[in-house]
């Protein structure tokens, strides 16, 4: 990541050299949630595309009945690959993705093969 600003601007010099500008950069930070898959190779996609849709449809409705908070992280190989948070608490409802922007009730930590399973009702999740 870089480090260090330099810039150049183009100015005419009198006497002497041209002025040079440049910006110390602070530590770059990692990203929240790493992406080494484009979103398009997740089987979850989709999933959640249509999660998000019946949300913009019913979700005040939705908001009444729940009213939690729920975080997914989707995992490959044990790492976080994919962060989505449904929000049945507030407002009309929303899912976005990334970490819960308030307190998640409840999070979800679980294998996409495994996601994918529950949702074609292929496994029992008790």
């Amino acid at each position: 990541m870089w480090k260090r600003i330099d810039h150049q601007p183009k100015i005419k010099a009198v006497d002497g050299p041209q002025a040079g500008q440049f910006k110390e950069l602070g530590a770059a930070r990692e990203p929240a949630m790493p992406h080494p898959l484009e979103l398009s190779e997740l089987q979850s996609f989709p999933v959640f595309e249509d999660i998000s849709h019946h949300i913009k449809e019913v979700g005040a409705q939705l908001v009444k009945k729940v009213n939690a908070i729920f975080q997914l992280d989707i995992t490959k190989d044990g790492k976080t690959i994919l962060q989505w948070t449904i929000d049945l608490k507030n407002g009309s409802g929303d899912m976005y993705p990334g970490s819960a922007r308030l307190p998640a009730d409840t999070v979800f930590t679980i294998p996409e093969p495994v996601f994918m399973e529950l949702v074609l009702g292929k496994m029992n999740p008790q």
